[in-house]
């Protein structure tokens, strides 16, 4: 199954599985329960290396086009990784190297995200992203500095660490690019909608009310950027109880204010008058 379409198919935001310790994690750890093939006793960490790099990537690359992962590929690297495709994971991955397209990833970039993070094994390239999606799609505390070095280069985590919230927005609007068709200026609703439960619902629970009020409405069509902006704002500036919430003010998309007032609505006691989605 292709990459976005494995995110497509999903219900709903899932949390990526936690790894252990990175002091104390073999090959072993990341396996699933169901996996049956034997895996030799190697150390999870190993030293980065350019040529395990280059290996790393031609053994998932396309058969016909050598300097390509293609989407069977990518979902295969995950799969080996235990990378978990449903959720945001592909996504953070597509973003720290670079990716203009969707369910592709091209060796120029690979070789240099992998060089600059030092990361030549799937054990590493899990463990990068699991603490990328802790800190940004989750929202928990940053890792603590260390001196020493790690299992990987950490340095774009501790410089996102710094403002988490700002790295969010870089990598949120990284999101919107990627999914543009070429030519357009909006995105299909649907796909607005599979992007917010990935990346904004596991911090936002707020999202998923919205997701299933743009399903019952299924007047809306197409998200254009103020739209995907204003959504972001939506989320880190309104209440969850959308006390601070100012319909008067003119400043919100239509989308948002036919949610709220769906969402009051819906929550009105028994008995008093409810507006009901056309």
């Amino acid at each position: 199954m292709g990459w976005f379409a494995a995110l497509c198919c999903i219900p709903g935001p899932s949390k990526p599985r936690r790894l252990p310790d990175a002091n104390d994690l073999s090959v072993d750890h990341l396996r699933s329960p169901e996996a049956k093939a034997p895996v030799p006793p190697t150390p999870a960490f190993e030293p980065y290396s350019a040529k395990a790099a280059d290996h790393l990537f031609a053994a998932y690359a396309d058969a016909d086009d050598a300097g390509v992962i293609d989407p069977d590929g990518l979902a295969n690297l995950c799969t080996a990784g235990q990378i978990s495709m449903e959720g945001a994971m592909p996504l953070l991955l597509s973003w720290q190297l670079g990716e203009d397209e969707m369910m592709k990833l091209t060796k120029d970039k690979w070789v240099k995200a992998t060089a600059e993070l030092q990361i030549s094994s799937l054990p590493t390239l899990a463990l990068a992203l699991n603490e990328l999606y802790d800190l940004l799609i989750l929202r928990k505390p940053a890792l603590p500095h260390k001196a020493e070095r790690g299992p990987y280069n950490r340095a774009r985590y501790y410089a996102y660490a710094k403002d988490p919230k700002k790295a969010f927005a870089e990598f949120y609007g990284y999101l919107y690019k990627l999914v543009t068709p070429p030519g357009s200026r909006n995105i299909e609703v649907d796909t607005a909608l599979t992007l917010w439960t990935v990346a904004l619902a596991p911090a936002y629970p707020v999202v998923s009310e919205v997701v299933e009020f743009v399903n019952e409405a299924g007047s809306f069509k197409a998200v254009n950027k103020d739209l995907w902006s204003m959504m972001l704002e939506f989320c880190d500036t309104i209440n969850p109880d959308l006390s601070n919430y100012d319909a008067d003010d003119g400043a919100w998309p239509t989308m948002i204010d036919d949610f709220v007032e769906w969402k009051k609505a819906k929550e009105k006691p028994a008995g008093e008058h409810v507006v009901a989605v056309d």
